[in-house]
């Protein structure tokens, strides 16, 4: 896993080979990158990570300058691997959190300019993110949330829905908080 630009370009991470998760293509996120930037500002976005996996996104969002970047992840051994690459880059902004995303989501008091979500395909609550996360405190009013999910997914019907690209297998869908998508009607 490498970061592909800012302050940790060209960084590599090698992931250990019993992960069930695999982190997102540099094809993929450098795409992704691409399109955030017409809608975000880094150097000034609180970022949440969620299901980080192996804290591909995590560590661009950091490398771009974002103040703070929360990565949530369930799995211990995922959890360790991100927090010990953190502690390599000695970061500021990094705060790492053990935990279920979904419960995190309901929980947490805080809010963020920007929420990435790449949970397992599979998740029997994929369907249900956007709702958990627009119905909860922690996206700010301004904020823009971005799911990956595969590709039998469809969530253009949705008033708050904002794009969608796909990278071969890799979907994502941009959503960015009702009340600004109801500002620019």
């Amino acid at each position: 896993m490498r970061v592909i630009t800012g302050k940790y370009k060209g960084r590599h991470f090698d992931v250990p080979r019993t992960f069930k998760a695999r982190p997102t293509t540099d094809f993929a996120k450098e795409n992704l990158f691409n399109v955030l930037r017409a809608y975000i500002d880094f150097p000034s976005t609180r970022a949440l990570d969620l299901f980080a996996g192996t804290g591909s996104i995590t560590l661009e969002l950091l490398s771009r300058g974002c103040p703070l970047v929360v990565s949530v992840e369930k799995d211990r051994q995922h959890f360790s691997f991100i927090s010990a690459v953190l502690r390599k880059l000695d970061d500021p902004g990094a705060r790492p959190y053990c935990g279920d995303a979904l419960r995190f989501v309901a929980r947490c008091r805080e809010q963020f300019d920007l929420i990435f979500a790449d949970p397992p395909y599979a998740l029997p609550e994929l369907p249900e993110l956007p709702d958990r996360v627009m119905q909860s405190s922690v996206l700010a009013p301004d904020g823009i949330f971005v799911l990956e999910h595969g590709a039998r997914h469809d969530f253009s019907a949705r008033p708050d829905f904002l794009a969608h690209r796909a990278y071969g297998s890799v979907n994502f869908s941009f959503f960015r908080h009702p009340q600004v998508a109801d500002e620019e009607e």
